[in-house]
């Protein structure tokens, strides 16, 4: 099986193309090759099969066209302009988001080979007035341009799934904490932040009220998400080739507790109230949590706890140390 991953440089994609590099295959079927690319080229992984890395832009015919050149038997397209950055520039978010990804799913149905196609959509996807937990059958109303890219990208994909051109699985993943590395432009990076800054030694910013509850999922399941969909018989997220991924409702005040209780008091004191209403906007007006019915009932991951989130990023500080 013949993998490719777009926004192969980007955190879940690296951390992606590195499960695959270690187990070395997706739900019974082996890897023959996997292509990573991104904007900048990306870096390999140790692998038991080849692997190429190009640097491509999608929102280009010959970025796409070196992307699907070995004809790849199943995609996960991770490629986007991440939320805030979406917001601050309209252009760009459409450019990327919207225009880039309905071009690059023409061009794989000019492939004519129906490859699998996994693709991430966001929480961001509902906003506005919402139940208290979002059932499986509620309507997008997303109230900012991240969202409303990403819910046109969901109906493109599931139209190019009916029409038989490819074999489309999206995935709703909640906001992903805690992430490594450094801040990134997403409304949500400080869902990260709050617990990566602290334990690394650092003072971070908290931009909204201690009340405000979150979805997230960790790293790791984020990536066993991807890999349980793209599993899946075709036609097992029903017609709109979308689900809602499995995470966990959290207030930002249960996030600081539990890495207090990881890291003790002295570390969650490096977290500072600095009130940001444009981050509060946008990231308070995503759903708290969803029900997940059909999720659950496919069998997809769930973390165990927050507590048991911050302990796996400790993990793995420990082992990039």
């Amino acid at each position: 099986m013949r993998v490719l991953i777009t926004g192969g440089g980007g955190m879940i994609g690296a951390r992606l193309a590195a499960r695959l590099a270690q187990t070395g295959e997706i739900g019974g079927a082996g890897v023959s090759e996997l292509v990573l690319a991104d904007l900048v080229e990306p870096k390999a992984p140790d692998a038991p099969f080849p692997t190429r890395t190009i640097a491509a832009d999608l929102g280009t015919e010959l970025g796409r066209a070196a992307c699907l050149e070995h004809k790849p038997d199943l995609i996960f397209n991770l490629a986007a302009v991440v939320s805030g950055a979406a917001e601050a520039d309209f252009d760009l978010g459409y450019r990327v988001n919207l225009d880039a990804t309905a071009a690059f799913l023409n061009d794989i149905r000019y492939l004519g080979t129906h490859p699998k196609v996994v693709a991430t959509s966001s929480v961001a996807a509902f906003g506005g007035d919402l139940p208290d937990i979002v059932p499986d059958t509620h309507c997008l109303t997303p109230q900012n341009s991240y969202g409303t890219q990403k819910a046109m990208a969901e109906l493109l994909l599931a139209d190019h799934t009916r029409r038989g051109h490819l074999d489309g699985r999206c995935v709703r993943l909640p906001t992903i904490s805690v992430r490594p590395g450094r801040p990134n432009a997403a409304a949500s990076s400080f869902i990260s932040g709050i617990i990566r800054e602290p334990l690394a030694g650092e003072a971070a910013d908290l931009p909204v009220d201690g009340a405000m509850k979150v979805w997230i999922a960790s790293p790791d399941c984020a990536v066993e998400t991807l890999l349980h969909a793209a599993s899946l018989p075709a036609g097992a997220l029903g017609p709109g080739a979308v689900v809602s991924g499995r995470g966990i409702s959290v207030s930002v005040k249960e996030m600081l507790d539990a890495l207090e209780r990881a890291a003790g008091p002295e570390v969650r004191a490096r977290v500072r109230p600095n009130p940001d209403p444009i981050v509060s906007r946008i990231v308070g007006g995503w759903p708290k949590a969803f029900a997940c019915r059909l999720a659950s009932d496919l069998g997809f991951p769930v973390d165990d706890s927050i507590d048991a989130i911050i302990a796996m990023h400790i993990r793995d500080m420990g082992t990039a140390s």
